[in-house]
């Protein structure tokens, strides 16, 4: 009888199903061009030096990132999002095997990190797919309160899984994405309904854990320092935080204009993936940055919007976990070159350089976009 009952719940949802969500694809497609625009400007110095191609990276973003990201957005927002739930085991194993697999011949070691697979032509980060296996994977574990507030039945399976996603991500090393991913997991888990107690000792594991990795790892540690001290090595360690505080400086109000950052040809590192905040800053002043984060505000506060009114505890979960990762990324992206927190690794939402990020997100606004059609 209840699973009778539960079909025809089922079948009402799908039956109340409206239209897309025009601010989610309005926020997702704004920021999606925006970034493309911005890349055009970024990489044209970039593309001329390496390849003798003024668009070779925005080519490559189009082919590579943004028709795969448009495949993931629709089919996203067209699969009914409890669908999920029944493969976030699999999901999860699959990540994790992804990590893994960095370690076999099939990963790409490029600049001492092992972050990629290289499969044929094709090459991509499984990180940014751990992303969406992990928010899933404790979305669909965690709808039964029964999990939330026992310690063997739900702390310590939580320490387990996300324990070894951790590990894993630092081994490669990638400290900005196991942070993020950390973060996220928590906030999942703490909107769970479990004990507070419960919250602050993995809060607690995590800065003992985390603070002893960087300080065990003479890069990382110089990273702190530099952020500390930015002054104190301008030409070395230093060198990247003050070129990107000189380039936001340099933007003013209204900026230098579209294509003319001086700061992005010969002195900003990174200037299309973790630096391109800089780079807009400085081209399109405070006016343009602040337009930009007003439209992640919006996609951030609209997600957690459709969380709220979320009919099922798996649909609440999934765009609690939707909307910290992506406010949480581009916080850490914007405040590390704003000098507000340590240099990262990690890319802002959208709008850097790099395929897999922005297939990855894009498939998770399809997602957003989905949960809020049925609910």
């Amino acid at each position: 009888m209840f699973k009778n009952k539960k079909k025809s719940v089922v079948k009402k949802t799908r039956r109340r199903r409206r239209k897309s969500d025009l601010i989610i694809v309005f926020c997702t497609f704004f920021l999606v061009i925006a970034g493309l625009v911005m890349l055009a400007s970024a990489s044209s110095n970039l593309g001329k030096i390496r390849f003798d191609d003024t668009y070779h990276y925005l080519k490559h973003q189009l082919i590579f990132g943004v028709s795969f990201g448009l495949i993931g957005f629709f089919l996203a927002s067209k699969i009914y999002y409890r669908f999920y739930e029944k493969i976030a085991v699999i999901l999860i194993l699959v990540g994790l095997g992804l990590l893994l697999l960095v370690y076999t011949p099939f990963g790409l070691q490029t600049g001492g990190a092992e972050r990629w697979i290289q499969l044929g032509p094709i090459s991509f980060q499984p990180a940014e797919f751990m992303n969406i296996a992990m928010i899933v994977y404790l979305a669909a574990w965690l709808r039964k309160k029964e999990r939330t507030k026992k310690v063997l039945k739900g702390l310590v399976p939580f320490l387990i899984v996300v324990g070894l996603t951790t590990y894993l991500l630092l081994k490669q090393p990638s400290t900005s994405s196991a942070a993020i991913l950390l973060a996220v997991s928590l906030i999942i888990y703490f909107a769970s309904g479990t004990k507070f107690s419960h919250v602050l000792a993995i809060i607690l594991i995590g800065v003992i854990a985390f603070g002893s990795v960087i300080y065990l790892s003479p890069y990382r540690w110089e990273r702190v320092q530099s952020f500390l001290n930015p002054e104190a090595n301008q030409l070395s360690s230093g060198y990247h935080i003050n070129q990107t505080l000189i380039a936001i400086g340099s933007g003013g109000l209204w900026g230098v204009g579209y294509g003319q950052s001086t700061t992005k040809i010969k002195y900003l590192p990174e200037p299309i993936g973790d630096s391109i905040f800089a780079v807009i800053a400085e081209e399109m002043g405070f006016v343009g940055t602040g337009v930009l984060m007003g439209i992640f505000l919006l996609l951030i506060l609209r997600t957690f919007q459709v969380a709220a009114r979320a009919r099922d505890r798996f649909g609440h979960l999934l765009l609690v976990g939707f909307g910290s990762l992506i406010a949480i990324q581009a916080f850490v992206n914007i405040a590390a070159v704003s000098g507000v927190i340590p240099l990262t690794g990690a890319p802002l939402p959208f709008i850097s350089y790099g395929g897999t990020a922005l297939v990855s997100f894009m498939t998770i606004a399809g997602i957003i976009n989905n949960v809020s059609k049925y609910n």
